[in-house]
């Protein structure tokens, strides 16, 4: 049989030295350097003869279309950023310090103010810190300042991680803001960052980086003005037009540091120039940078199969922890082929994983979706599935007492005999709804003795006296009226014949017997709104 690679290219895959070929990503396609044109690119940014891609280090560029075609079958790793491209990491070029060509991009105007200074202070006086996020930055430095470098945008955007979220894609802020440009999540789905139970693009490295670029260079478009364009990167363009519109209207100057932003806003900017003038003259500080070399730190490799995240992490010789900073946007321990077609490895190990995962035999993956046929509770959908509950629960983060809403999407582990992957349309729009999971409530109706209040009620039958008042149509401190009847909902466990100081009765009940009872309705008690956690 013929062996379809050729001699030279087997020598270069075994050897290490990859050949790379086109790249796209799930449903947010990063376009390559020649997709754009640098003279297109440079007057929608107001950045002129931006380096160009040549100072990384490639020593070669092949048109070699077996090359291309093997890769697009999903032979080897790829740099996302450069097709057709073999790198030598011992050539001068990829053992040249990175931070010297983010130096060299820099093109945005500075600003010099006691904000600046204030944050210049703040870096300086903390060094660990320092050095954390600047070493932490590295795996995704080269991959940003590519980008920036192929749309002709300044570099100093490629620091803004630093400010969003110290370079860490996995941090989410209290507003619920996620990932390494801090994207919220109505925002991410307007530059098709996907969001569902799987995986949550707004982490991913490379979609989120893509995204954020796209909208920077939108707000540069609007705003031609790149302070201004970071000012509604962080509090949205609308507010930043009203601002100018309202400065505009009683004749000030509309510029950034004439608006009437939050403080946040205010202090957006100056964070950056901090980080900028730490990064341009870092022993002016007292800092010293970790080098970071001119290469990937990482390359993309296809995947055609779903697989668990623990057999991936084995098969590349990595930590679950270093998986993670690469791969931060998948939810579950499985990694669906159909959403997910292709992940990060560190370049060393990348080309290990292929030669790998093409020789593994048994299963790749353990889990499969299910969809809920009807509302479940969570014991009842692991008793059908076979799973233990609290696994149940932690996989697919139901907390407690909530049950499984009808069409909710779980992941739950394959049988023996289920070999088939989960189809894109799941993988894609998979959503699970959950509901509180409560016994069935009854409707019980008392008589109002002398002193009833609201609050007595709530206090007497362990009910908050919201819902008490609700129920009766009287303030939250109202009063009943003797005699006037009193409903409220419990469960049927809850009632008890003794529980009620006066129950409503028939006249006949009432001849027949003195015990106090309560009159016992079977109905629902007022519906809650169910809970979404399509992209927790």
């Amino acid at each position: 049989m013929t062996d379809p690679i050729c001699p030279a290219l087997r020598r270069l895959l075994l050897a290490g030295v990859l050949t790379l070929s086109v790249w796209a990503v799930g449903s947010g396609c990063a376009t390559s350097a020649a997709g754009h044109s640098a003279a297109a690119a440079s007057s929608a940014t107001g950045q002129a003869d931006a380096p160009a891609a040549t100072h990384s280090g490639q020593v070669t560029t092949t048109d070699d279309p077996l090359g291309s075609a093997l890769a697009s079958g999903a032979l080897g790793p790829i740099d996302p950023m450069r097709p057709g491209v073999q790198i030598d990491l011992d050539s001068a070029a990829a053992k040249a310090d990175l931070w010297v060509r983010v130096r060299r991009g820099f093109a945005m105007p500075d600003l010099d103010n006691d904000l600046v200074r204030d944050r210049e202070r703040w870096y300086a006086s903390r060094p660990d810190y320092v050095e954390r996020m600047t070493t932490r930055g590295g795996r995704y430095l080269f991959h940003i300042v590519e980008e920036l470098e192929s749309r002709g945008m300044p570099t100093e955007l490629a620091l803004l991680p630093f400010i969003e979220s110290a370079f860490n894609p996995q941090a989410m802020s209290s507003a619920r803001a996620s990932g390494m440009w801090q994207f919220m999540p109505a925002t991410g789905r307007d530059f098709a960052l996907k969001q569902n139970i799987f995986r949550d693009d707004r982490r991913d490295v490379l979609a989120s980086t893509r995204a954020a670029l796209d909208y920077l260079q939108r707000l540069y478009g609007i705003f031609g003005d790149w302070h201004l364009s970071l000012a509604a990167y962080n509090w949205g363009e609308g507010n930043v037009q009203r601002a100018m519109a309202r400065n505009q209207k009683a004749g000030l100057p509309t510029d950034y540091l004439s608006l009437n932003m939050p403080d946040e806003t205010r202090n957006y900017v100056p964070k950056l120039q901090a980080v900028k003038n730490m990064i341009a003259s870092p022993q002016s500080f007292g800092l010293t940078l970790p080098l970071v070399a001119n290469h990937p730190y990482f390359l993309s490799v296809p995947i055609q199969r779903d697989i668990d995240v623990d057999k991936a992490v084995a098969l590349a010789g990595i930590t679950l922890d270093e998986f993670k900073t690469l791969n931060p946007q998948m939810n579950k321990p499985v990694i669906l082929a159909a959403g997910t077609p292709q992940i990060l490895l560190p370049y060393d190990n990348a080309s290990s994983f292929v030669h790998k995962l093409a020789a593994h035999r048994a299963p790749l993956a353990t889990w499969r979706a299910w969809v809920a046929p009807k509302t479940m509770r969570t014991a009842d959908v692991a008793h059908e599935v076979g799973m233990d509950e609290r696994q149940l629960r932690e996989v697919n983060r139901i907390p407690p007492r909530m049950r499984v809403k009808a069409g909710s999407t779980l992941l739950v582990p394959r049988s023996e005999n289920q070999h088939m992957d989960v189809a894109e349309g799941l993988a894609d729009n998979a959503t699970i709804t959950l509901e509180p999971d409560v016994p069935p409530l009854k409707r019980v109706v008392l008589k109002a003795g002398v002193r009833d209040s609201v609050p007595g009620i709530a206090r007497r039958y362990g009910l908050a006296a919201a819902r008490v008042a609700e129920w009766n149509s009287l303030r939250i401190d109202g009063r009943f009226k003797p005699g006037a009847q009193i409903v409220i909902y419990r469960a049927a466990g809850q009632i008890s014949k003794r529980s009620t100081r006066v129950a409503v009765r028939s006249p006949a009940t009432k001849r027949a017997s003195s015990a106090k009872a309560a009159t016992v309705v079977t109905s629902a008690a007022p519906a809650r709104k169910p809970l979404s956690v399509a992209s927790r």
